[in-house]
């Protein structure tokens, strides 16, 4: 390997203890190779930090273990007044001989890898993304604890004899939260308590309704389900305070957040949690396919023996990847779109779970190129390629019944 780097330093983070291997030397000899240990608490980092500064060290890299790196990512961002390269690497790309495998040999070859240039760092937004990304992942867990909290609440009622859920679409919604506050008061329900506490057309179902909540509840179960669907309003109004925050910051970027909100199925809350994940600026991926890998949305390669067998996706972005399949089912229900008529051809061919990934790498790489060009989504971009498609089909269509010995006239 040929140094390119006169300082260096490798760091092999754990939960408890950071090794740290500082590489330091003229190119074409061999480095002084200084090797400290630091726990993980603050005044300790404040020491590794320090050492840094001290050793005038601009280039350091590390594991991307879990989360241990990244307050050690945040102390050493500010150092040199920002002008500082930290690299937080993939561990699978580094891997040391096995046999051979210590702390301090670890953080050594990091080190020796950093200075000869082989490394490469992955994506890490700037602080003001890092921040945005703590709410909008902090508003996905608040939605799942808020599902969790609604079937709970369901699995009671059910197994105390109400089963009035099965009559309605949604059992939350004001009709629904009337009868559980009835029935968090008084324990029954007659026709004409129900009759108030139903809202629109499902007052046309008042009898089944009616059949399916004849029970009662008991002084215990009225103060259980109270103490539940009471947690559950409290989780409602955390979600809206979260919400909020995330408002206030996606105001900020709202270049961005117009373009991605131009494609139909994308709303502001879903263009917020993208935007947090991947940011504003896509100078950080050099085209659409390395974006659509770092996501999780691209296929291995498993290739032997010149016959290439089947791969999954990689791991990749979990957020980010799961936001997509979230837009690119609501997209399928637009049947007058293109993006939606893709994903049933893709669908009939390969699948529903397949095609829904494929959308959503669709969108991934559209949304790069909006963000890169500046230019919003258009439909109308797709209307030549939709009926070059139709007529692709019809003609296929044609030529089938042709060989069937029908007489058809080809179109156009």
């Amino acid at each position: 390997m040929q140094d390119i780097l006169t300082c260096a330093m490798g760091l092999d983070i754990h939960r408890d203890v950071i090794v740290a291997c500082l590489a330091k030397g003229e190119l074409g000899t061999d480095p002084e190779i200084e090797i400290r240990s630091f726990s993980t608490l603050i005044p300790e980092m404040w020491k590794l930090r320090d050492w840094v500064l001290e050793a005038e060290c601009r280039y350091v890299a590390m594991e991307s273990t879990g989360i241990y790196w990244q307050p050690i990512y945040e102390m050493l961002e500010p150092c040199f007044d920002g002008q500082i390269s930290i690299l937080v690497v993939n561990a699978r790309h580094m891997k040391n001989v096995p046999g051979r495998k210590t702390d301090m040999r670890d953080a050594q070859w990091i080190a020796t890898l950093l200075r000869a240039g082989l490394l490469k760092g992955s994506f890490i937004p700037d602080k003001t993304f890092r921040e945005l990304r703590h709410l909008t992942r902090y508003r996905k867990s608040i939605v799942r604890d808020i599902t969790a909290q609604k079937n709970r609440i369901d699995k009671f009622l059910q197994s105390s004899g109400f089963r009035f859920t099965a009559f309605l679409s949604d059992a939350f919604g004001a009709s629904g939260r009337n009868i559980i506050r009835h029935l968090m008061e008084y324990g029954n329900i007659s026709r004409e308590a129900l009759d108030r506490c139903l809202k629109t057309q499902t007052r046309k179902r008042i009898d089944e309704i009616l059949i399916a909540l004849n029970g009662s509840l008991s002084e215990h179960q009225r103060g259980f389900l109270r103490m539940i669907f009471g947690h559950l309003e409290a989780l409602e109004q955390h979600r809206h305070t979260v919400e909020d925050a995330i408002t206030k910051e996606i105001t900020k970027h709202e270049e961005a957040l117009s373009l991605l909100c131009s494609i139909p199925g994308i709303d502001v809350t879903a263009a917020a949690a993208i935007i947090a994940e991947i940011g504003t600026d896509m100078s950080a991926f050099p085209d659409s396919q390395h974006i659509c890998s770092w996501a999780g949305l691209s296929p291995g390669n498993n290739e032997s023996a010149g016959k290439r067998k089947s791969a999954h996706i990689n791991k990749g972005n979990p957020y980010l990847k799961s936001m997509l399949c979230e837009v690119g089912w609501v997209i399928s229900g637009k049947r007058s779109l293109y993006l939606s008529g893709w994903y049933w051809r893709i669908k009939q061919r390969k699948g529903a779970k397949r095609a829904t990934i494929a959308l959503a790498r669709k969108l991934l790489a559209l949304i790069y190129t909006m963000l890169k060009t500046g230019s919003p989504y258009n439909e109308d971009c797709f209307e030549i390629r939709r009926k070059q498609s139709e007529r692709k089909r019809a003609s296929r269509m044609v030529n089938e019944l042709q060989k069937l010995g029908y007489f058809v006239v080809a179109p156009g």
